[in-house]
């Protein structure tokens, strides 16, 4: 059973901006890092930005870094994207993800995963 379902993506123009909600389920994850993940086809799935337990620490990667914002609602359990000015090379399918482990930030090796939600951006 799948803990963490995304929402949001769609077909959006360059210069245009999106949303992406991941809202958790059978479980919470007020305590856990939360995280996005993006994979473009033909490429391997990258780092876009996560957000520890408490919603005061966010991390980006670089190519998203001032465009991108993530951000949390422990209440409804939901960790969401907020897409600016996005550009052609953002297309990609979107994957949130949750730290295994309580009150830590990370990068890497995010344990349970959604389904993701694609992201096309036209130009």
């Amino acid at each position: 059973q799948e803990h963490l379902v995304e929402s949001g993506g769609g077909l959006v123009q360059a210069g245009g901006s999106l949303r992406l909600s991941c809202a958790a389920s059978g479980r919470t994850f007020s305590r856990n890092s939360m995280a996005w993940f993006r994979q473009a086809p033909g490429k391997e799935r990258e780092f876009v930005a996560a957000i520890n337990w408490s919603g005061g620490s966010r991390i980006y990667s670089d190519s998203v870094k001032g465009r991108f914002t993530i951000s949390r609602d422990n209440a409804e359990d939901t960790v969401y994207l907020q897409m600016n000015s996005l550009k052609v090379e953002d297309t990609a399918v979107y994957y949130c993800a949750a730290d295994r482990f309580e009150y830590r930030l990370i990068r890497h090796d995010y344990y349970y995963w959604g389904q993701g939600t694609q992201v096309t951006v036209s130009s």
